[in-house]
């Protein structure tokens, strides 16, 4: 088709809202050539170039040449809010089909079948349900005239946000006419995910590469080795620097301390986590229109957050991959003449990166534990169903089948809502890739301890050159380097908050699903229930976690500032109606451990103490067993009441670790039976473990 250079520069103009806006190097060549459809094209740009405006633009002059819709795979469909906006700004209709929005299906389909649809979005798990590609993908797959494929370096294996479920693209992608125009995008492709992606995408795939260097950015790493020191240097800093930006860190736990110390100081900040939930685009929105300061985020804000004048990204910890962070990073100063990114990083960092590399896969024995129980259910089992046969978490269960069911060939197949074993054996590469993605995992991670060494000054061309771009004629740093020392008193008031850190317990409501041996099973009787508890803190935390750890498994007796703490905490916490008596979980293996801490506890509140529970016998540690419904079957049965009738009132039910919550929910129960009032949990830690 003939291409208007007129009008694309009109759709330009109308999408980003500029009057006078023109194409960036690159973009109009890459309209034209998608236009064309003489070839396959991958665009590599760096962040902030404006890739959505290439296959919007082409994707609108497709449709008013009378060429059918645009078919867009993107994992950042609940990230593409703004760029969405900009389509629809430029005459583009624009749909989606996910998991959020089951409900306007059936219009979105009525739309497509009445070609009233310019480009439908999907997230590539949406080529995993066979309903979309019976019903939907099928009836419109000879009309669609153009295939993109957003964040492209999550197809590869090489790439580092590798997602299992863009592997189905290069199958569907096998399947399209040879002549079908596919433009693929990213900003951090490496030449191993190029040539990756060169294999997956042919034939004749094209590469148009831009620099991939960003001026603006000034780029620095400082070591703070406490988490004290970063809470105090971030707060220091918010203090003087001008604009808006977004706080990295790797946990979601990490996102709401960070986020509850700068609230602290009187920062207009909030996290953003994938837990965040429907809270996502208001606050995106806040962020959009400078209504916070920042936002502390994990890398659910990542590829697909657009806003230009985002003046600094901070990290608070060492992410695990040097490609990653460029990405994270370039959010900041795309349309400033400079903006900082400061990667702050200690003890503790390569811990999280380390646990996230091993528990990326599922292990040898994972797979053997699924495919056991599969072999053992000819009729096949749901997730739930699997729970209490398998010795696995939920989490790891589900990564667990969806990977192996994205084998080519599959072991297993989904039949309904239950996985059944197939005919196939499980290939050999499948552990060859998995062992080949781990140890480039490890090469990013000490790539990424080399990139923390460098001096002020060449972190840019660092990271040019290990996304083998071009990094010479990358000039310094527009912005003077920021102070790596922090104030001694803001440390002392920041670790003071890490001290003063309590979780809530939240009650179990609930017997697990197929219920208990003991008969227990549905709703938990509210006589029955455990009320909400505290946790002083999340086990080998920054502040107490540590200490807890050392009392636990090296002292054998916990430290007197705990129970000082976990007296402080029920003080503060005053619970209603108050505790006028306490116990505590009883253990064979440690048999006086939490006791004597529970009665340390009574004696600083001025309670009476009661050895009100015993262990009926011997059972794994809870720590052993990976899901809930594993958890309340090694609990149930496992406790008895000592005295009976135990005192009325309420009662306060301590423990070293809360975990899975069902001894705090089985002791709860026990208690009340025998007479107690209401049941306050509180613990020591807890282990995040929690599904």
């Amino acid at each position: 088709m003939e291409y208007s250079a007129h009008r694309a520069l009109e759709l330009l103009r109308l999408g980003s809202g500029i009057p006078d806006a023109v194409f960036r190097e690159g973009q109009e060549q890459a309209i034209q050539q998608v236009i064309g459809g003489s070839h396959r094209w991958l665009v590599v740009q760096r962040t902030g170039w404006g890739k959505s405006f290439v296959y919007f633009i082409a994707a609108k002059l497709l449709r008013e040449a009378g060429a059918g819709p645009a078919l867009l795979v993107s994992p950042l469909l609940s990230l593409m809010r703004n760029q969405i906006r900009a389509a629809e700004r430029m005459g583009v209709r624009a749909a989606t089909i996910n998991s959020d929005n089951e409900t306007a299906w059936p219009d979105v389909e009525q739309q497509l079948a009445a070609g009233q649809v310019d480009v439908l979005l999907i997230a590539p798990e949406r080529l995993a349900n066979g309903r979309f590609r019976e019903q939907v993908l099928a009836r419109i797959a000879a009309q669609v005239a153009l295939l993109v494929i957003d964040e492209a370096h999550c197809i590869s294996d090489w790439g580092h946000d590798f997602r299992p479920h863009y592997r189905l693209i290069e199958r569907i992608v096998g399947t399209l006419p040879p002549n079908l125009r596919l433009l693929a995008t990213t900003a951090t492709a490496n030449q191993r995910v190029m040539d990756d992606l060169q294999q997956v995408l042919g034939p004749g795939l094209r590469v148009l590469r831009g620099d991939l260097a960003r001026p603006s950015l000034c780029l620095q790493t400082i070591a703070l080795p406490s988490r004290a020191a970063r809470l105090a240097w971030i707060a220091e800093q918010l203090q003087t620097l001008p604009g808006h930006g977004i706080i990295y860190v790797l946990t979601v736990r990490d996102a709401q301390q960070v986020a509850g110390w700068l609230q602290s100081r009187g920062f207009n900040v909030r996290a953003y986590t994938g837990r965040t939930g429907e809270d996502r685009p208001e606050l995106e929105q806040a962020l959009l229109d400078n209504q916070v300061h920042a936002l502390v985020a994990t890398t659910a804000l990542g590829m697909g957050f657009d806003k230009p004048d985002l003046a600094f990204v901070m990290h608070y910890q060492a992410p695990g991959s040097v490609v990653s962070y460029y990405q994270q990073v370039g959010r900041a100063g795309r349309a400033l003449d400079s903006a900082y990114g400061v990667l702050l990083h200690g003890e503790g960092d390569r811990a999280i990166t380390d646990w996230f590399i091993g528990s990326a896969f599922p292990s040898p024995e994972e797979v053997a534990a699924v495919l056991g129980a599969l072999e053992e259910a000819p009729a096949g089992l749901t997730i739930p169903e699997l729970l209490p046969r398998v010795n696995l978490s939920k989490q790891r269960i589900e990564k667990t089948v969806e990977l192996l069911s994205l084998e080519s060939p599959a072991p297993i197949v989904k039949v309904g809502a239950a996985w059944q074993l197939t005919a196939s054996r499980l290939s050999p590469a499948f552990w060859a890739r998995i062992e080949r993605l781990t140890d480039l995992r490890r090469r990013e991670q000490q790539q990424m301890q080399d990139y923390l060494a460098l001096p002020f000054g060449e972190h840019m061309r660092f990271l040019i050159a290990a996304l083998d771009g071009d990094p010479s004629g990358i000039t310094a740093p527009r912005l003077p380097a920021l102070p790596s020392s922090v104030c001694p008193g803001l440390v002392r008031q920041a670790d003071d908050f890490l001290h003063r850190t309590a979780l809530p317990i939240q009650p179990r409501l609930r017997w697990p699903d197929g219920g208990l041996p003991s008969g227990l099973r549905g709703a938990i009787a509210e006589d029955r229930r455990a009320a909400e508890g505290r946790a002083l803190c999340v086990w080998r935390d920054a502040g107490w976690g540590e200490l807890v750890r050392r009392g636990k498994y090296q002292d054998g007796r916990f430290a007197e500032e705990l129970a000082q703490a976990c007296a402080e905490m029920v003080r503060a916490w005053n619970p209603q109606p108050a505790p006028t008596w306490v116990t505590a979980v009883p253990s064979l293996r440690h048999p006086m451990l939490v006791p004597e801490l529970a009665q340390r506890v009574a004696d600083l509140l001025g309670l009476r103490y009661l050895a009100a529970l015993q262990k009926a016998d011997g059972r794994p540690e809870q720590k052993t067993m990976q899901n809930s419904a594993q958890q309340a079957r090694n609990v149930d049965g496992s406790l008895v009441a000592t005295a009976a009738p135990l005192p009325r009132g309420p009662v306060l039910l301590v423990d070293d670790l809360v975990d899975s919550r069902w001894t705090m929910t089985v002791a709860a129960a026990l208690l009340r039976q025998h007479g107690s009032g209401p049941v306050w949990p509180v613990a020591l830690a807890n282990t995040g473990n929690d599904e």
